[in-house]
């Protein structure tokens, strides 16, 4: 990864909505109010997309203050002209459950035309921007702060195919919903490319969208897009979602709270295990487990003294996914401190002590862990027998570095 190699390009506009939002103005004491992205552009007046037409893409998370779906507000507002919408996984609605999409739809609360880009990049993205006639596509969904959660590499795929439609892409941004303080973990391999990471970033990257924007164009796109962030006002960088007074919507099925999004960046790693990782709960990924697995793993957890967090030996029956219908034990997770505690070395340890207390211990078959952490190097020392000192110790180099980059972009 090269330091920025084209600057920090943010496209004109509204003057005011438009620039870059500095650290002091969001200073301020008690509780946060932050407005949104799209909040400050409604508030101008849409003023940044006067003469365009418009896509949105969107999720349920694309909501004003009072919970209304963005598209249905600027479908309703004669100073927009909205034409499309281009829903990722999940869906537009979110009907649409891990790994699918709502396809080619007319919505019936808008009648705008829906189209399907989950999986969909490169130029057959850009065609289905051209074939859509808008001039500008805007992105607004919330994230969940780790790097597979798909959809900042949906942000990714829009902005690269929207560069070679020779469109305009405008970023509405949200918070982080685990705060912006840190950036955590290993950092992609490129030779472990896929859409739970397109490139280079580390596990929690501690960004917000419009943040990730900014880094994409000015590091990994060859061809960059005619970007626009409209920031929010407000939020700053040690906030957690509770403290922004903004609505929370999950932003996917197995994304119901923020609390679920604290521990995700850790947690998901069980996806690429045996273990269930508490889909089909109503604590995903705060749930993890197995059939066979007794007391001895909450026990060597807690052992750890990981900060922030307790492990509380948990028996629980996911109605879907793995173990669907039968009963599994593992470990809940409780975080009492969420300032102390890190999502990421806390994952690592319970893979290592989950493989050391557990006999029937074993990662999916198709190396899905490798996809995850962004290389075979988690896998590998685990499985050597590596404690989690020595396998967090593994990435500090490449962390470093990416965070030495990622300071380039921030925003707020």
């Amino acid at each position: 990864m090269s330091l920025s190699r084209r600057g920090l390009l943010v496209a004109g506009g509204a003057a005011g909505a438009l620039a870059a939002v500095p650290a002091s103005a969001a200073a301020h004491t008690g509780r946060a109010r932050v407005r949104t992205g799209f909040e400050r552009l409604a508030a101008d007046g849409y003023a940044a997309l006067s003469g365009q037409r418009v896509g949105v893409v969107t999720n349920p998370t694309g909501i004003a203050r009072d919970v209304r779906h963005i598209v249905d507000v600027m479908h309703a507002d004669d100073r927009v002209d909205l034409v499309a919408v281009f829903g990722p996984e999940h869906g537009f609605r979110g009907t649409a459950q891990a790994g699918g999409s709502e396809g080619r739809y007319d919505d019936p609360a808008t009648g705008l035309p829906v189209y399907d880009t989950y999986l969909k990049s490169g130029q057959p993205l850009a065609d289905i921007f051209t074939a859509s006639g808008v001039d500008t596509v805007v992105f607004d969904i919330q994230d969940a702060g780790a790097r597979f959660y798909t959809y900042i590499w949906t942000l990714f795929d829009c902005m690269q195919s929207a560069a070679l439609a020779g469109k305009r892409l405008v970023v509405l941004d949200r918070p982080n919903p685990v705060t912006g303080r840190a950036a955590l973990g290993p950092v992609l391999d490129k030779a472990f490319a896929t859409f739970v990471g397109r490139e280079p970033v580390s596990q929690a990257h501690g960004m917000t969208v419009g943040e990730l924007a900014l880094l994409f164009n000015g590091e990994f796109l060859t061809r960059p897009v005619e970007l626009g962030i409209v920031t929010m006002k407000g939020w700053r960088r040690h906030d957690f979602f509770d403290e922004t007074g903004l609505p929370w919507v999950p932003p996917s099925p197995n994304m119901p709270t923020p609390e679920t999004a604290l521990v995700y960046s850790g947690t998901c790693l069980f996806e690429g295990t045996n273990l269930s990782e508490g889909r089909g709960t109503t604590r995903p990924f705060e749930l993890l487990g197995a059939e066979g697995i007794g007391p001895a793993w909450a026990r060597a957890a807690n052992a750890l003294d990981l900060p922030g967090v307790r492990l509380r030996e948990a028996y629980f029956t996911p109605t879907f996914s793995k173990f669907q219908g039968k009963t599994v034990g593992g470990v809940q997770l409780h975080v009492h401190d969420r300032r102390s505690y890190d999502p990421v070395r806390t994952g690592i340890a319970l893979l290592v002590t989950a493989k050391r207390s557990w006999s029937g211990f074993a990662w999916r078959s198709d190396n899905w862990i490798d996809k995850l952490t962004g290389s075979a190097k988690v896998r590998t020392l685990i499985d050597a027998g590596a404690d989690t000192d020595e396998v967090v110790g593994a990435w500090q180099e490449e962390l470093t570095a990416f965070r030495a980059v990622r300071k380039r972009y921030l925003r707020y």
